[in-house]
């Protein structure tokens, strides 16, 4: 599939979704697609923390609003963000 994005940040996507859905078949399908697209040992284990913290903040945020962002500031609606090209 083409696009703005090369192959290894895709399936290193896919492989933070699966993580996130708790699909092993997916796990070890996107994982396996990542490294051949050249993902090593400490790219995955990084986007393994990365995908952990991203999943405890959001279980947290479920009980309210996050604190602002100390470097960002308040959250911003999605559809209030800049375009980027």
């Amino acid at each position: 599939m083409a696009g703005a994005l090369d192959a290894l940040t895709k399936e290193m996507i896919y492989v933070a979704v699966s993580v996130t859905n708790n699909c092993e078949y997916c796990i070890n399908s996107h994982t396996a697609a990542a490294r051949k697209a050249g993902m090593s040992d400490v790219m995955l284990a990084e986007l393994l923390a990365v995908v952990g913290m991203a999943n405890q903040t959001n279980r947290i945020s479920a009980f309210g609003p996050p604190p602002p962002h100390p470097v960002v500031g308040p959250h911003a609606p999605v559809d209030t963000l800049p375009h980027v090209p």
